[in-house]
Order: C-alpha cells, then structure tokens, then sequence
C-alpha cells in the first residue's frame, strides 16, 4: 500500500465504500441496524489492534474526552446512514452522506458569522446553496417513495459526519494516528451497537449473513486504511474529486444488483452535490494548513 500513488489508493477505497454499502443493503435483511452496526465496530476494533500491534503504536491515549465526542458523532452518523441505505436507492443513501463537505462549508459560514469575520466568502454561499439544491432533487423521487425517514437519515447522517470531520482533524492536531482514532470509533460503534440490539434482539446467523457482516468489517476497515494513507500522500482536491466515484460505483451497483431506478432528477442532484463538494474543498484546501486537509472521516 504504501508504494502505490494516491489516485489508485483513493479509487480502490471509494471501490470498497460502494461494496460496503451493498453489504450493509444485503445484510439489512438479515439484521436490525443496531447489530449492523454492532458487528462492524466488533471487526473494526480487532482489525485495528492488530494494525497498533503491527505498527508498535499504543492505543492508550491522554484525550479520552476527544475520542468520546468523536466516537458519538461518528457512531451516531454511522447507524442513521446504514439506516437510510436500508431504505433508500443504493446512490441515493451514499450521496446523501457525501453531503458531509457541504455540511463543512455552512459550519464554516456560521463560524465566520458568529466571529464577526470581515466577510463572507461567496464560493462557500453557492456550494451550500448548489448542495441543498441537489438533495432537493435527489431526495424527490424518494418522497414519492414514502421513504421520508430514510431520506432524512442520510441527509442528517452527512450533517453529523462532517462534525466528525472536524473532530478527528482537531484530533490529528493533537497527534493522535488514524489507528488510535478508528480503534475508539470501533469501540463507541460497538457499544452503540450493543445497547440498540438489547431493544431489537439479536437475530441467529446463518452462513450467508455472517459473510455479509464480516464482509462489511473489512471492507471498511480497508476503505478507511487505503483513504487515509491517499490524504496523506496524495493531493486534497485531487483526493476529494476521486472520492466522488464513490457515488458512481453505488449508481452502478444499485442499477445492476437492486434495479433502483435510474431518473434525470437524482442523476442532476447527485451532480450538483458532486459540484457543491468539490467546490468547498477547493475553498478549504486554500485557506486550511495542510494538517488540516487530511481527512479520515469515513465511517
């Protein structure tokens, strides 16, 4: 992994998010989201000790408090997006979470306003405005749907991913590594997990979906490995423009594998949210120091 170029990393990761996302659609027939969730935290935690140890990195930390709120954040965005793929067209879930970089460009705006800056910078205002305009059209077929709850659960789900953002480069500031990071965020999913399945119960497992779970462990926890180390190596825009196919993949896998229809109205929206979220990163990448731009927000 570590000799390969930035662009084929974050191509290879977005490859795996989709491929989760098919997982996690698959294995919501077998499971309640809670031990989606629980499960995942479970293979993510294993998987993530075994990197410390590989690495002769400790997993014990000083900033307990800061991987609390992260945990929560992300752990609450986590279960809503899985809910939201359960019951939305594949892409569409998928590119309501990818709001999370138009969710960064209005949390920037407010800042700015609530410290009295000297201006508002006018490209964040239209990636915000061109954002919400896509969800717009991409969230109308699925009103039509009567799938309401699910289109706000990802759209919320994008919202708490990009405080999660905020909190792991907050995080990264103070020198945490991204194993440490993902291993609490592991442990806040399991435990989350844990206490929802108490009120759902706990399906039995048949061959197919303990593949399906397991499956869903890895391929995040290895979509999560690959982007991480492409941020770090590679360029940000370059980066963020190639994390977009991820939305394409999904297209791809719910037209083949789940027959989600495919209309002018969602394909413009996910468009314009592309558009919107490149748009904001670009802003960012201009303005933040570099530390700042190295993103491990993945769920």
């Amino acid at each position: 992994m570590r000799g390969m170029p930035a662009p084929l990393l974050m191509v290879l990761a977005t490859l795996l998010f989709a491929t989760m996302g098919v997982c996690v659609k698959l294995a919501s027939a077998h499971y309640s989201t809670g031990e989606i969730v629980l499960y995942r935290g479970l293979i993510g935690m294993v998987a993530m000790a075994g990197v410390a140890r590989w690495r002769g990195e400790r997993l014990r930390t000083q900033r307990l408090g800061m991987h609390f709120w992260r945990s929560a954040t992300g752990t609450i965005a986590l279960v809503l997006w899985f809910y939201a793929i359960s019951g939305l067209p594949l892409a569409t879930g998928m590119t309501l979470n990818y709001m999370s970089s138009v969710w960064i460009a209005l949390f920037l705006l407010g800042g700015s306003v609530m410290l009295g800056g000297d201006k508002v910078d006018g490209r964040l205002v239209a990636a915000v405005l061109v954002g919400f305009g896509g969800v717009a059209l991409v969230l109308r077929p699925t009103l039509d749907q009567q799938q309401l709850w699910h289109g706000l659960s990802g759209l919320l789900s994008g919202m708490l991913s990009a405080m999660a953002y905020l909190q792991v480069t907050t995080l990264g500031r103070a020198g945490e590594p991204a194993t440490r990071i993902v291993f609490y965020f592991s442990i806040g999913g399991a435990l989350a997990g844990g206490t929802l399945s108490l009120f759902t119960g706990l399906h039995a497992h048949t061959l197919q979906s303990a593949a399906l779970v397991l499956a869903i462990g890895v391929l995040a926890t290895g979509a999560q490995m690959l982007m991480t180390h492409a941020y770090r190596v590679g360029s940000t825009l370059s980066n963020a423009s190639l994390q977009y196919l991820g939305i394409a993949f999904s297209f791809g896998y719910g037209a083949l594998l789940f027959h989600d229809p495919v209309t002018w109205m969602a394909v413009a929206g996910m468009l314009l949210i592309v558009a919107a979220g490149l748009t904001a990163t670009l802003v960012r990448s201009r303005t933040a120091p570099k530390d700042a731009q190295e993103s491990t927000t993945e769920l």
